[in-house]
């Protein structure tokens, strides 16, 4: 969804950044190629790589080799890096983006 600002001009912007999309593409399917997760979220292959290894290096997930594939294991007490946030784990934002709705639970 766009905003026009004052100039009259369109801007794109979202809550979560790409990092926050990637996150939660892999949380939805930990086995993932990361072609499927940059298309998911909108960036190119090599950008999904260098934030999965952002990612990785902050200690949000790790990644096994499994065959020919990656596997990857999330860490839900990992803190969010903003001072505004700091006191909580990323395992609320996941469960959040991740849980079914309440409807479709109703429905089943």
């Amino acid at each position: 969804m766009a905003t026009t600002g004052e100039s009259g001009s369109a801007r794109n912007w979202t809550f979560l950044t790409n990092h926050g999309h990637v996150l939660l593409a892999i949380a939805r399917n930990p086995t993932a190629r990361l072609r499927d997760v940059a298309d998911e979220v909108g960036v190119t292959e090599r950008a999904a790589q260098a934030i999965v290894a952002d990612l990785e290096a902050g200690g949000y997930l790790h990644r096994t080799r499994v065959g020919r594939r990656n596997e990857y294991t999330l860490n839900p007490a990992g803190r969010f890096r903003h001072p505004a946030e700091a006191d909580r784990q990323v395992g609320h934002l996941l469960a959040l983006f991740t849980e079914e709705p309440a409807e479709a639970t109703e429905r089943s």
